[in-house]
């Protein structure tokens, strides 16, 4: 991997201004990729993980606008760029990884007329090297029979083949920075494991940097360098993939580590986090996750903390590491638990 980062988030702001006022939809949101690496962005429904996504490569939903920060790709700042300029950027550096493939495939032309299309818009190729380019990346991404199908509908092949056909198409014009949003969302466990597998390879393979948005923990633990955990617009802690999934500094981030069964622990119990994520017009004074947090004290009401060192990882957090890691909470609530039972027994 690269010291330099190839992409870089810089306080990234997003608005949808409305009738009855601007929603703050990303707010301060900073982090960076480098080359060869997978950042894994993770999350509960709505915490912003898409929105960041899009804003990135350019396709935010209107209203929806990047109102501060900026967003950089090898040193050139991208998120005021005209939208011919931002298009072409896109198909050439950038590739995109969306959940349902068939928002990403037209189902009017064949797979490799699809492909092709892309390698020769961006690459310059004659139609018959586009033609074999695009097969070479059918066969890459381990599409049986890739020369055959290659003139198929999207139709005609399964689910799990079409997000192949997706990632083939990403990749059609060597991307250096591939955004996959919830790639493997709607895909069964065994399809899922292959498509884990065929990204972290490609990624080696390719060098390219990969931002991998999900909310599946094994997914982010099974791929991912780095993992940054999002909450109501904000980056919660990010760090290590290792160290947030061990040793968790961020409140919100030990409730969601405890909330993942364990293969190799008989626990009875999971965790749970009370409550649910704040609207966007909503959003409490201080730090969001105040009004669901055990731990929460009055500064955690009053002022919003920034991303700040906690050991190997940097968490928003004022009392960083206070509510201990996910086993001991869960301990703790099984002797709660017990300790209640035996008081009722008596």
């Amino acid at each position: 991997m690269s010291g330099k980062p190839l992409l870089e988030v810089k306080n990234l702001r997003v608005e949808f201004p409305g009738r009855r006022g601007t929603l703050l939809a990303l707010d301060d949101v900073s982090f960076d990729i480098a080359p060869g690496e997978v950042l894994g962005v993770v999350g509960e429904s709505g915490a912003g993980k898409s929105l960041t996504g899009a804003a990135i490569i350019g396709l935010l939903e209107p209203p929806g606008r990047v109102a501060g920060g900026e967003i950089r790709f090898d040193g050139q700042r991208i998120d005021n760029l005209p939208y011919e300029a931002m298009r072409r950027l896109r198909g050439r550096h950038i590739g995109a990884i969306f959940q349902d493939p068939l928002t990403s495939l037209n189902p009017l032309y064949t797979v490799g007329r699809q492909i092709m299309e892309t390698i020769q818009t961006h690459l310059p190729v004659s139609a018959e090297e586009a033609r074999q380019r695009a097969i070479r990346l059918l066969e890459e991404t381990g599409i049986p029979a890739a020369a055959q199908r290659i003139d198929q509908y999207p139709h005609q092949f399964s689910g799990g083949m079409r997000q192949r056909v997706v990632i083939a198409l990403a990749l059609a014009a060597e991307p250096r920075l591939i955004v996959a949003d919830e790639p493997t969302t709607a895909l069964d466990v065994s399809i899922q494991a292959q498509i884990i597998g065929l990204i972290k390879r490609l990624c080696k393979e390719h060098g390219a940097a990969v931002m991998l948005v999900t909310h599946d923990m094994g997914v982010i633990a099974e791929t991912c360098d780095r993992v940054a955990v999002m909450y109501a617009g904000r980056i919660a802690e990010i760090g290590p993939v290792h160290d947030v999934i061990h040793q968790p500094a961020h409140p919100y981030t030990v409730g969601l580590m405890g909330s993942i069964p364990a293969m190799d622990s008989d626990r009875e119990r999971l965790l749970q986090i009370d409550g649910a994520m704040p609207r966007l017009n909503a959003i409490p004074q201080g730090c969001a996750f105040n009004p669901r947090c055990p731990q929460a004290v009055d500064r955690c009401r009053q002022d919003r903390p920034d991303l700040m060192d906690a050991g190997r990882t940097r968490a928003a957090c004022w009392r960083p590491g206070s509510a201990g890691t996910s086993v001991e909470r869960i301990a703790a609530a099984d002797a709660a638990v017990a300790a209640a039972a035996t008081g009722g027994a008596r």
